[in-house]
């Protein structure tokens, strides 16, 4: 076995949540403090599995190990991508880190636009896939390591999402199992006495609301609006009080809102669409004031089917593109100046589309929702938001161990008519009254549409649509025909002239 010496830690970001187990494993001595206790168990775990370290870890990851022994950097991040890792190739050397902007600031990279990626970013919404908005700058995908001898970068998919339905089991028995592994999950949370206080988020849905009863979470959060519709504060409020937590509310307005999409965009590294980001970052902001630590829902929805597209049946030639897409390929062309006919929308999914082939229709999209949209747009979303908030968002819904479950459901146990993720459901009903265990999906919705088209608040909208930038990437005629649209009452594009913006607002920023 290699020595552990031999292993120089570059970077980690992340929490090892079975450390108890990895430690007693590892023949390392407890009490030690969280630093140390990650640093041994990193070193003694790689000296032991080598590359296949990151199968012995469960929580949320990313990290680069220089081998002295070998001359090998092994760069790696967790199995669904909860943690950020961007990588670039500088002569000899491997640059890494989870904040892109650190690499793309750093002098011995050449900064340009990736116009691959704007291509893909229009039309989906978020930075998609292995390549970012800049040349030569990669993310390394979720499930991946990669090893660099100095000259190679060597990539190996190490973990996929893969769905085997067993019908053998009731929907009853798999929610028994659930509530099983969310005990052993939150069990190993509460234990960790480095980290003794934790708050939560809540909003009105099941994942938030279930995570929220089975954690140690001492008090709940959410943000509200004026505008009803949007706000879920009462719902959340109503399951804070029926638990017995103390709840705090961030109320936000539109001019709070937009005056932080600029800091939104700055630190999280790559434009994103996701209008509920920047309402994050609020939430953040406001729950720093009083915890360092807190607890979010995510990954429920893509290991159990919580969208309504994972519901809608699919035609047999099409190509599911994530539950998010908000332009056609149509619309971009319309819109990109240098549009590049070589680049399709169906790019970043076609090989995994053609490895799900044959597989239950359910499990086909709940495989590409992970791999693509999970990580390219809510865990960006979070990591990046919370991190620039000084909190460490712990995700225990999104452990490898509630995917083992969840894989093994078929499809028929996850919805009953418009009810999804029913057998979560079932779980969450020990722990919640039935009101709040089997309430209509909310999500998490900001009324961007209707102040994005208010004079009052959108003039630095308009600005950057009709700015200099703009002018240099952008079909001016077809940015007018969009807001002119989009201000004339056609509500529903208010994702395209977000989406823009917030491209315009990063690429102003970064270049």
């Amino acid at each position: 076995m290699k020595s552990a010496e031999a292993i120089e830690i570059r970077y980690f970001s992340g929490y090892i949540r079975n450390y108890k187990r990895l430690c007693e494993e590892l023949s390392i001595e407890l009490p030690l403090s969280r630093r140390e206790r990650e640093a041994a168990i990193l070193k003694k775990a790689y000296a032991r599995w080598g590359s296949e370290l990151p199968m012995h870890l469960y929580g949320m990851f990313a990290g680069a190990l220089w081998d002295s022994e070998k001359k090998t950097l092994f760069v790696f991040r967790d199995q669904v991508g909860q943690k950020q890792m961007f990588y670039t190739q500088a002569g000899s050397e491997l640059l890494c880190s989870g904040d892109i902007n650190e690499l793309a600031a750093d002098p011995r990279v050449e900064k340009r636009l990736n116009k691959r990626m704007l291509q893909q970013y229009l039309f989906y919404g978020y930075p998609i896939g292995s390549e970012t908005f800049y040349e030569g700058i990669f993310k390394l995908p979720p499930g991946c390591f990669i090893e660099f001898d100095g000259a190679d970068v060597k990539l190996t998919r190490y973990w996929k999402p893969t769905f085997e339905p067993d019908r053998s089991k009731t929907s009853d028995e798999y929610a028994a199992e659930i509530r099983a592994v969310v005990e052993e999950i939150m069990d190993e949370e509460r234990a960790d006495s480095e980290l003794p206080y934790k708050e939560s988020f809540l909003s009105g849905g099941v994942d938030s609301s279930y995570l929220l009863a089975a954690s140690d979470a001492q008090a709940a959060n959410t943000v509200g609006y004026a505008e009803t519709g949007f706000d879920e504060s009462a719902l959340a409020r109503h399951t804070a009080e029926v638990l017995g937590k103390p709840f705090n509310v961030k109320m936000i307005t539109p001019e709070e809102y937009f005056a932080r999409i600029p800091e939104v965009m700055d630190k999280m590294g790559q434009p994103l669409g996701d209008a509920s980001a920047v309402a994050f970052s609020l939430g953040c902001a406001a729950v720093r004031e009083h915890a360092r630590v807190v607890y979010s829902g995510e990954g429920i929805d893509e290991f159990f089917g919580g969208y309504n597209a994972h519901k809608r049946e699919l035609p047999a030639d099409w190509t599911y593109l994530t539950c998010s897409h908000i332009m056609s390929e149509e619309v971009v062309k319309s819109l990109m100046r240098g549009y590049d006919e070589s680049v399709s929308a169906t790019d970043p999914v076609r090989e995994l589309w053609q490895e799900v082939k044959g597989q239950e229709p359910l499990a086909q999209k709940l495989t590409v929702d992970i791999s693509l949209w999970l990580e390219g747009d809510i865990y960006l979303n979070t990591d990046r938001t919370s991190t620039a908030c000084g909190i460490e968002l712990h995700t225990p819904f999104s452990d490898l161990r509630l995917f083992n479950v969840a894989r093994k459901i078929p499809s028929e146990y996850q919805f009953e008519g418009e009810q999804n993720k029913i057998t979560f459901r079932k779980a969450a009903s020990r722990k919640l009254p039935e009101e709040v265990a089997f309430r209509k999906k909310v999500g998490f919705p900001v009324p961007i549409r209707a102040w994005l088209a208010d004079s009052r608040y959108n003039k630095p909208v308009e600005e950057k649509f009709f700015g200099e930038t703009a002018q240099k990437l952008f079909n001016t005629d077809a940015l007018q025909e969009l807001w002119t649209r989009f201000i004339g009452g056609e509500s529903l594009l208010w994702n395209r002239v977000y989406a823009v913006y917030a491209f315009l607002l990063w690429y102003d920023l970064k270049f």
